[in-house]
């Protein structure tokens, strides 16, 4: 067995119905009755954390998209993904019944203020004994600016320059409590020591605190962050924060083209590149056999929405797609708003398949379909072929996909060595540096 470099793998989620596959809420094996039950969310926890994932998080977005046809009806009355409930809440559940799973949830940093973020995410990492993850996003959409009182978004660069502010703050905030502050002492009836705990005092151009936080330090300090900067200044602000790095390109040519570019952003700054994991998302399917796993390939996409797919993209891209196929048109349609990792990918899919954009955006994305043997064939070339660092894991259909996942192609990739066998660190940042 293999004693070299090994793989991550993070579960991408969503509060609702499905995740980014679009109509798997429609599959006979897609339970329903229990979304808004915690055990739902307990088992999902249980099961990464028997395949030893590193860590699930949920994406979350402010709202329910309303841009294609300008209204939210193809999105929502299809079933697109969706948060039901607030991560936030769903997190301590998963929390409570896991000792080595990391959690992760989004928070935008463009809405609220760094001292209630840096103690929700503070809070977590203290809930689950240092395995808190912060999604870190700056929001791409108006309707979610006007959700939180705001007429529209702040410009793309500024989103980005308060989020460094965000980050810097929250750094203050973390570190006000020195280790040992909290005493406890019932006999010397000590319970902190207000020397070691310290004001923040930040002051940015756009975002100031005073601290301190009411709470003592978190067992990692900073939980981890995970991000998804596409655009030239995301990236430049991944390369400075990120420990995890969320990316959709379509071919190991563009992943690797990524992580390259990531990897030089960071030694610039004097960031080790090991120091930050790239994670392509990848959608599987396996099957027994490889007639079983294009059978159940092809029946998730028999079960996909022409409408609610350009509803998807036309959220993804963030324009209206019932009247655009132009993709010169998206700048001006989208205005300040955007994902430029979402138009990048759409773009990519285009190129790689020899089609047009119109094309493209009307098509769900690319699923693996294959034996277990078949599926570890494909993560093993892109993370050997130095594309990646590991994988991004959306469901088809919840939790399915993680079930089957764990038992047929985990043990495929533990017996390659590609993958750990347990847990090597109690912390999320622990298991991120050593693999196992």
């Amino acid at each position: 067995m293999s004693t070299g470099r090994k793989m991550h793998l993070v579960a991408y989620l969503m509060a609702g119905p499905s995740a980014s596959y679009p109509s798997t809420w429609r599959h006979p094996a897609a339970p329903l009755h229990d979304l808004f039950e915690p055990a739902r969310w307990e088992h999902l926890a249980r099961v990464m954390e028997h395949a030893r994932f590193d860590a699930c998080f949920f994406a979350d977005s402010l709202g329910i998209p309303d841009l294609y046809k300008g209204r939210y009806d193809d999105y929502i009355g299809r079933g697109g993904q969706l948060s039901l409930i607030d991560p936030v809440t769903l997190l301590p559940l998963m929390a409570r019944v896991t000792t080595r799973l990391g959690l992760g949830v989004t928070l935008s940093t463009s809405f609220t203020p760094a001292y209630l973020l840096a103690r929700y995410v503070s809070s977590l990492d203290l809930l689950s004994k240092g395995r808190a993850a912060w999604n870190v996003v700056t929001t791409g959409r108006d309707f979610e600016a006007q959700n939180c009182g705001l007429a529209g978004l702040p410009p793309k660069d500024q989103r980005y320059d308060m989020a460094d502010e965000v980050l810097e703050a929250c750094d203050r905030l973390w570190n006000g409590w020195d280790a040992d502050a909290l005493v406890l002492d019932k006999a010397g009836g000590v319970f902190a020591d207000p020397e070691k705990i310290h004001y923040a005092h930040y002051n940015g151009r756009y975002v100031s605190t005073r601290g301190p936080l009411p709470g003592p330090r978190s067992p990692q300090v900073r939980p981890v962050i995970l991000q998804a900067g596409s655009s030239p200044r995301g990236r430049a602000f991944a390369a400075r924060w990120a420990e995890m790095i969320f990316c959709s390109p379509p071919t190991r040519q563009d992943a690797l083209a990524y992580r390259n570019d990531i990897s030089a952003r960071m030694a610039a700054i004097g960031r080790a590149p090991d120091e930050c994991a790239v994670l392509p998302s990848v959608t599987v399917v396996v099957g027994e056999t490889e007639a079983i796993a294009r059978e159940k390939a092809g029946y998730l996409e028999s079960l996909v929405d022409p409408e609610l797919v350009l509803a998807a993209s036309s959220w993804s891209v963030v324009a209206d797609l019932s009247t655009i196929d132009d993709p010169d048109a998206l700048d001006t349609a989208g205005s300040n708003q955007g994902v430029q990792g979402h138009r990048d990918r759409m773009m990519q899919v285009a190129q790689e398949k020899g089609i047009s954009f119109a094309e493209a955006v009307r098509r769900p994305r690319a699923l693996w379909a294959g034996t277990p043997a078949m599926i570890a064939d494909m993560m093993e070339d892109w993370f050997k072929a130095g594309a990646c660092d590991g994988f991004i894991l959306p469901p088809t259909v919840s939790p399915t996909t993680f079930e089957e996942f764990g038992r047929m192609v985990v043990p495929e990739l533990q017996r390659r060595g590609l993958f750990r066998v347990d847990y090597a660190g109690a912390t999320l940042r622990e298991n991120l540096r050593n693999a196992g």
